[in-house]
């Protein structure tokens, strides 16, 4: 019995991210709106938008090879994996021995490595720009995420996500410069990988600034609605991992009951609110940086995961 209220669990998150990650999306375009003085679109938009791509026909270029065909579906498989593995509503969950944040790395990783191949397959001139800046960013962007993990797993023990959640709802965390520094330089990684303001506007598509969506310009369709529902994903794990590692106030217990399920459950939501509406409002009071300046910013996110990892060495209590 416990075995099948485990799966249900289990299958109940994996559920809850991937209708939730549309919701996120419409959240912040939303808020962005009304402090723009906009109506803006409605909640349920992307809900429609994808509904609309996938009744729609595939249009392929006569160039596109098979793996053009099958990158939509392995980059929405890897996300959807990694994003599931992330505690959300409680610890403990059915896979969580797979839930290693380097595991979860290494999907979004993959993912990121078969978009870019999708942009180069074609051979246009903006999926060639598209992919050449995503890797770019990547190459930037992973070291600072390797120094977040140091600097997590040093202080937790382990680089299993319930581990590190549980650890750090315990009274033995304290208050640490190291922790502060590692989750600034999250949100920063975090910026970049979702192709967010300052490092690339989502809304557009000028062929100087496009980064994410010139690798997609050439799908259509259930491909592009796979790619648009995978970047709903990738936003909703980020937030997800932030709120687990430095917000877990709230998740239940393996071995708790449905009143506690449903407190974590409640608890969740209001955190992906609050983190929808804190990046809706950094986006519209900041402007998007040149693409030659997003080094600098990750720069600075690895010299402050670096930082912390110094800290720990240094001094344990910080």
């Amino acid at each position: 019995m416990a075995l099948i209220v485990d799966f249900a669990v289990q299958g109940l998150q994996m559920l809850l991210v991937l209708m939730l990650a549309p919701l996120l999306t419409g959240l912040v375009r939303k808020v962005k709106a009304r402090f723009l003085r906009r109506r803006g679109p409605s909640l349920l938009q992307p809900y429609r938008d994808l509904a609309r791509l996938m009744r729609k026909e595939v249009v392929l270029a006569q160039n596109a090879s098979w793996l053009f065909r099958v990158i939509p579906y392995l980059v929405f498989a890897a996300t959807w994996v990694a994003a599931s593995l992330v505690p959300t509503f409680r610890t403990g969950l059915l896979f969580s021995w797979s839930a290693d944040l380097i595991a979860i790395i290494a999907l979004l990783g993959s993912a990121r490595f078969f978009l870019a191949l999708a942009g180069l397959d074609v051979g246009t001139s903006f999926g060639g720009i598209g992919s050449s800046r995503e890797v770019m960013i990547a190459s930037l962007a992973e070291p600072a995420m390797i120094m977040i993990v140091f600097t997590l797993a040093l202080i937790a023990g382990s680089t299993q996500l319930s581990t590190m959640a549980g650890y750090m709802l315990s009274s033995a965390v304290g208050l640490r410069v190291s922790l502060g520094l590692a989750a600034v330089a999250l949100i920063m990684v975090a910026i970049a990988e979702n192709a967010r303001i300052p490092v690339d506007n989502p809304a557009t598509h000028l062929e100087l600034t496009m980064v994410h969506e010139a690798m997609v310009l050439e799908y259509s369709g259930r491909h592009l609605a796979l790619i648009e529902l995978s970047a709903s994903l990738k936003l909703l794990l980020y937030v997800s991992l932030i709120a687990c590692l430095f917000a877990p106030w709230g998740l239940a217990p393996p071995d708790a009951g449905g009143e506690r399920l449903a407190l974590g459950l409640a608890s969740y939501l209001a955190k992906l609110a609050v983190g929808g509406v804190l990046l809706a409002v950094f986006e519209t009071s900041i402007a998007k940086m040149r693409v030659f300046r997003v080094p600098e910013f990750l720069g600075a996110a690895l010299m402050l995961g670096l930082l912390a990892t110094l800290l720990l060495f240094v001094s344990r209590s910080l």
